[in-house]
């Protein structure tokens, strides 16, 4: 005689049908693409979370798959938005050695600088440095301070000179900031047998490398939250240049690899050349 607080089997399986293989399957995948998804600080979308499923874990899935696995659970990535022109642009000076083609076939032969500020709750400004190698998207050298004096980029140009030791005539590319028109930051270029170049005066698109870095730490850490103090946003924002946009972060532009995975692929054949 059958429990009758026992419900059939055969009743259960109608209410709750077994998951299909199929389901079964992109229950697992959505658990991992999840993990993938935090573990990009909920930056990466769907092109990205696909380049670290296939290229970081080794798992074969397609790409559309993986965005509808996403659309399905309101997994969403960051969103570049991009910058309107600011009208004409002024006239290209002659020390542009650059003229908008940031391209390298080797670490440190070309490198771009740019300052960026961000402000904190308590009224205070975090200004930042950054150097980036046109070849990798490394960020070899960088500095954070609370105002935008000429050591600001000295600093910077600094760290990057100590970690990568260019060879004479690498080319440093920035705007025409006064702090990089400076006699002291001359200096250093020339002592380390770097060539200065400038874009045009208030023209961001002379210097798209370094601006497309300062747009994603704006969108994927600066604009995530309030900052309390300046040392709250510089802790940060160290952080995430060193142990994530240099070491994990995937590039499109480098075959979806960090610019340290990169570097330690192709460094020994662009330095055998």
């Amino acid at each position: 005689m059958q429990d009758p607080g026992r419900v059939p089997v055969r009743l259960l399986r109608l209410v709750h049908p077994p998951l299909s293989a199929r389901a079964q399957t992109d229950a697992t995948l959505l658990a991992t693409i999840t993990d993938i998804h935090v573990m990009s600080r909920a930056s990466y979308g769907a092109p990205r979370v696909h380049a670290e499923l296939r290229l970081g874990l080794g798992v074969h899935c397609g790409r559309k798959r993986v965005a509808r696995l996403m659309r399905a659970a309101g997994i969403t990535g960051i969103c570049h938005r991009r910058k309107r022109g600011r009208g004409r642009p002024l006239p290209a000076p002659h020390d542009d050695l650059v003229q908008r083609r940031f391209v390298a076939e080797a670490p440190d032969q070309l490198w771009a600088t740019d300052i960026t500020e961000h402000p904190t709750t308590t009224g205070g400004k975090v200004y930042c440095c950054a150097v980036i190698d046109a070849y990798s998207r490394m960020i070899v050298g960088w500095s954070i301070a609370d105002h935008m004096r000429t050591e600001l980029v000295v600093d910077a140009l600094q760290m990057a000179i100590w970690r990568r030791r260019p060879g004479p005539g690498s080319i440093l590319h920035s705007d025409r900031g006064s702090q990089y028109t400076s006699w002291v930051f001359g200096h250093r270029l020339r002592e380390a047998g770097l060539l200065g170049s400038m874009g045009r005066v208030a023209s961001s698109v002379d210097n798209t490398m370094i601006e497309s870095f300062w747009s994603a730490m704006q969108r994927e850490l600066l604009d995530t939250r309030n900052w309390a103090s300046p040392t709250q946003l510089s802790s940060a924002i160290f952080e995430w240049i060193e142990a994530w946009y240099n070491p994990r972060r995937r590039h499109t532009s480098i075959d979806n690899l960090s610019p340290a995975a990169f570097e330690g692929l192709h460094r020994p054949a662009a330095t055998a050349a």
